[in-house]
């Protein structure tokens, strides 16, 4: 390959720029011509596409978001919006993409590799929830932004002597809620993995609890659960404790990435561009047991993440 370009798509996560920095940097040393596609699926298909230098991608690797930007790209999904997209590739001389994203991403890169033009899936997301690998760019940035919140708000809930719901992240998995709760102490943590009742897991440990002196409390509700103010009231009308929702939304997002992410994009992006050099298409980078690797695309998009029950259930003891 002589010219390659990387792209951001899906949810923005901390860590992107690290990635595309990493890409660029890594591509340069290689003796390959790097491009930037603004806007996901979107700009390749408009053609919303830029040359990238080593200078290009300066003082990018401690922000948040993306500088190529991100967009949904509904056109994306059709056959006709995958064959511009190839066309595309091929006016502007580009042999392989990089694509920094989530699942919908990898989907994407693998409809282009059916057309011939060889991907490398990034993982990005903060929900931590790609079944390939055990990590994704920026979860480490989005908990301690919601560790750092909740650390917040339980001043006031000790003020006030209240009980705290908080909602974060994560519509289809429950990592970030489970290992915020962690770090913060919460009471009880509701993700979308596990069952629960309401009055059994959340109300009586509440109860208990408060028998042994404990006034304020903190709860945590992953967003795909939902609720958190229908289950505010509940645990007031049944407690007695004065109890308030907070959602927290896409601050969780924002911000600049961990040293964490930092590294970890770095790595990521550099292994893709190793890929796409020698040759090698569709595949998704990986982290399993402490080392880079990577998986086809076609069965990692197959894979199912297996939810850490023993690590919910050690979260459920260790809070009382």
């Amino acid at each position: 390959m002589k010219r390659i370009a990387v792209l951001t798509s899906g949810g923005d996560a901390p860590g992107m720029n690290a990635a595309i920095r990493a890409v660029v940097r890594a591509g340069i040393a290689m003796g390959l011509e790097v491009m930037g596609i603004r806007r996901g699926y979107s700009g390749l298909i408009d053609g919303d596409i830029v040359n990238l230098d080593a200078r290009s991608v300066s003082d990018i690797i401690h922000r948040g978001g993306t500088m190529l930007y991100t967009a949904r790209c509904p056109e994306f999904k059709t056959q006709e919006g995958i064959n511009k997209a190839v066309e595309t590739c091929k006016r502007f001389g580009i042999e392989g993409i990089v694509v920094v994203g989530g699942d919908g991403s990898f989907r994407g890169a693998r409809d282009l590799s059916l057309k011939g033009i060889p991907c490398v899936g990034v993982p990005g997301t903060i929900d931590n929830d790609i079944s390939s690998t055990e990590y994704t760019i920026g979860f480490d940035t989005a908990m301690n932004t919601a560790m750092e919140m909740v650390d917040k708000l339980r001043d006031t809930a000790q003020s006030h002597e209240r009980c705290s719901v908080v909602e974060v992240m994560g519509r289809h998995a429950g990592y970030l809620a489970l290992h915020t709760g962690i770090a913060c102490g919460a009471v009880s943590v509701l993700v979308p993995e596990v069952e629960f009742d309401l009055d059994k897991d959340v109300i009586e440990k509440i109860r208990e609890i408060k028998k042994t002196g404990k006034k304020h409390f903190i709860v945590i509700v992953a967003e795909g659960v939902g609720g958190v103010e229908k289950i505010a009231e509940h645990i007031e009308q049944a407690t007695g404790i004065e109890s308030r929702a907070t959602i927290l939304g896409h601050v969780q997002r924002g911000g600049s990435p961990t040293v964490r992410d930092r590294v970890m994009a770095s790595q990521f992006g550099y292994h893709a561009v190793e890929l796409l050099n020698k040759g090698i298409g569709n595949r998704v980078v990986t982290y399993v047991n402490n080392r880079i690797g990577d998986e086809d695309i076609f069965e990692a998009l197959q894979m199912k993440k297996i939810f850490d029950v023993e690590e919910y259930e050690m979260a459920t003891a260790i809070s009382i």
